[in-house]
């Protein structure tokens, strides 16, 4: 997800930027992880399923929700506060969510 925000920001400093870019690059970079994974058959296999969909799928839907409304925190708490709070804070406050919820799942999805 980052690497989607960072390619979208760059194409806009060398105005490469069109209409649906985001959108675009953001799929592109989820279509390019996914699809090898599915094609080595790593996503689909039957013995790695939570509820009924695969773990992977599971964690890169929630992980990048998550991180995204982690990054909507970072950037409603500078502009609230005007600057960060603490150093890197711009890195921990999306990681974090990742943190506690690889934690979470792993004890969950533990048999």
């Amino acid at each position: 997800m980052s690497v989607s925000a960072w390619t979208v920001n760059w194409l806009k400093t060398k105005k490469w930027y069109f209409k649906g870019a985001p959108f675009v690059i953001t799929a592109s970079y989820y279509a390019m992880t996914v699809i090898p994974l599915y094609a080595k058959e790593i996503i689909g296999h039957p013995f790695n399923t939570y509820l009924g969909l695969d773990k992977l799928v599971l964690g890169i839907i929630i992980g990048s929700l998550f991180f995204f409304l982690g990054a909507i925190l970072y950037k409603y708490f500078k502009n609230k506060n005007g600057k960060a709070h603490f150093p890197f804070e711009k890195v921990v406050l999306p990681i974090s969510p990742l943190i506690i919820l690889s934690i979470v799942f792993y004890f969950i999805t533990k048999h």
